[in-house]
């Protein structure tokens, strides 16, 4: 009985982490980086409003699964990123990385684009 106790609390343990990872990707062109970031579940997913539509390809933002504190991290230093998914947008609005006012949503999945020339 108090083996399966620490099993449930392990998977459990396990699966709350899994929450926390995002996927990160960095393009270069012409010494410009772009941070794109995107909670993990939104990968290969297309969200469309309207005429507005976003695709979370794997091309595009299907880097590393990273935890999300990483991911912040690497955010707080870019000139330029593209973030989609609830978790990333929140922790960075908490870091002041970006602001509310910042934030679009397409169908329901907030987004948020950097540009600083």
């Amino acid at each position: 009985m108090e083996q399966e106790k620490k099993l449930k609390k392990n998977k459990e343990k396990v699966e709350k982490a899994k929450l926390r990872k995002v996927y990160l990707k960095i393009h270069i062109k012409d010494d410009c980086e772009t941070i794109a970031c995107c909670d993990g579940e939104l990968l290969n997913q297309v969200f469309k409003e309207g005429n507005l539509r976003i695709e979370i390809s794997n091309r595009f933002f299907g880097g590393k699964l990273i935890n999300l504190e990483d991911a912040i991290s690497i955010l707080q230093n870019a000139s330029f990123f593209n973030i989609v998914g609830e978790k990333i947008i929140n922790e960075a609005i908490n870091k002041k990385i970006l602001t509310k006012e910042g934030v679009r949503f397409i169908n329901g999945i907030p987004m948020a684009l950097k540009m600083m020339f």
